[in-house]
Formats: C-alpha cells, sequence, structure tokens
C-alpha cells in the first residue's frame, strides 16, 4: 500500500549558518510529500514532517554535501529498527562469523495511528533480483535465518500471516528500497527478526546464503525522545559513532 500517512522525523546535521538552513530545506522541499521542514541551528537539528521515507529524507540531506543522522522518529515507543546483516559465514569460529558478518540492510519503522505502522528498507551490497521482505515469529539469530522460525503470523490463522512485507527490487548495482504501509503496531514486532532474501521457501527451510538478511527490531527514539550528543559509554560524539556505522557499512 502506497504511503500517505503524515509523520515527523528528527535529524542532527552539521549546520553553520542560515544558509546551510536553506540548502536544506530547498533540497528537502523537492520530495514528494514533505509538508514542513523546521531548523535548529543552535543544536544542529532538522525536524520534517510529510509522508516521506526517512532513507529519501537522508539522501536529499546528503545531496546537499552534508551527512545526517537520524534521531527521532514518530511518536515515544512508536518507532523501532532493525539492523539486518548477513549469517552466510557459519561454518567458521563464533569469533571469526562474527568479524565476517557485514550490515547489508537497515529497516526504520514508525506507527502512524492505533493500527498501522509504516516501513522504510533499504538494502545494498546484495546480488540483483527480487527479494521477500517477511518478519519471522522469532528473534533467535544464534544460527541466523535458520532459528528465526517461520514468518509472523500474527494471530492470523486463515489470512496472509502480518508478517509479510512484499518484496524489494534490487539493482545492478546492488541497492534496494520499499517504502510500505502495514497492519500492525510497533509493540507486536519488537524482538522479533526480520528476514530478506531471494529463496523461496515453499519447499525447504532457508538458509544463510550470501544474498539474505537478518537482523532483530528493536525500539528506537520518538522525535523529542534523543537528545544525546555523546555516548556515555564510549564518550564519542555522535559524528564519530556514525563514522564508526559507515565503517561497518551502516546505510
Amino acid at each position: 500500500m502506497a504511503v500517505t500517512h503524515t509523520f515527523q522525523t528528527q535529524f542532527a546535521v552539521p549546520l553553520s549558518c542560515e544558509g546551510c538552513v536553506k540548502d536544506v530545506s530547498n533540497s528537502l522541499y523537492k520530495l514528494n510529500g514533505i509538508t514542513k521542514v523546521e531548523a535548529n541551528l543552535k543544536d544542529q537539528l532538522i525536524s520534517v514532517e510529510g509522508s516521506a521515507a526517512p532513507s529519501a529524507i537522508v539522501e536529499a540531506i546528503e545531496a546537499t554535501g552534508r551527512d545526517a543522522i537520524l534521531r527521532g522518529s514518530g511518536a515515544s515507543n512508536g518507532a523501532a529498527v532493525s539492523i539486518l546483516e548477513s549469517f552466510a559465514d557459519q561454518t567458521a569460529s563464533s569469533e571469526a562469523a562474527e568479524k565476517a558478518r557485514s550490515v547489508r540492510g537497515l529497516a526504520r519503522m514508525v506507527q502512524v495511528n492505533q493500527s498501522r505502522t509504516l516501513v522504510d528498507l533499504t538494502v545494498r551490497g546484495v546480488a540483483p533480483g527480487s527479494y521477500r521482505a517477511t518478519i519471522r515469529e522469532y528473534g533467535d539469530l544464534k544460527h541466523g535465518v535458520k532459528s528465526a522460525g517461520p514468518v509472523w503470523s500474527g494471530g492470523q490463522q486463515e489470512k496472509e500471516p502480518k508478517g509479510y512485507l512484499g518484496t524489494v527490487q534490487v539493482g545492478e548495482d546492488g541497492r534496494g528500497s520499499s517504502f510500505v504501509d502495514l497492519p500492525f503496531q510497533i509493540w507486536e514486532v519488537i524482538g522479533h527478526a526480520m528476514v530478506l532474501t531471494r529463496q523461496e521457501e515453499d519447499l525447504k527451510p532457508l538458509d544463510n546464503d550470501e544474498d539474505t538478511v537478518v537482523g532483530v527490531i528493536a525500539r528506537s527514539a520518538g522525535v523529542w525522545d534523543n537528545d544525546k550528543t555523546v555516548c556515555s559509554c564510549t564518550g564519542k560524539t555522535l559524528w564519530e559513532e556514525r563514522k564508526d556505522e559507515v565503517k561497518r557499512g551502516m546505510l
């Protein structure tokens, strides 16, 4: 279903003057579905309202030559994220397998009312083709996709399981994305695994191949929930953490 619901997102963006604000705002208003852009020059924040995908907003900001970090979306307890990794190298030692895993995708979720959640899914570094995106019954990733269980039913016994998220078309450059409106609430899927794969599982269970990625769905901050600028654990600024995430393959 096409996304028509509006919601708020907030991004940390390096802004040095009103000219920076104008550049970013002009770039964002070129996106379909953007209704309001507000900037806080002092706190280096851009708040956006509309129906455009968060990933598209990040790309529009980066097109101005600036970086962007999503700080929050939607209301408190109404947002989630899943970092999708490859679990292909399960024959290696646990330490080697952990080192070999790389981030291939990212799913951002925001609940817009009592029955609908928007899912913004991006993937890169996988083979071209048509991929199925699903939420699974379990969040156990000990054995990658093999321990994530079947597609999440959501209590629907006779209808198609709630866990089907649709398909993502990946191009020759190894990149793909989708932005969909789905009938579930955030609390229902927290702790479940998300899977993106080209494999068909009608005849046999899924394997951990190079083009199957999986991650656990976890809560993320709402628009006004995240005011962290320095991590209390590492002492790194959010921009230093951003560099580390990019090295890991984060989108």
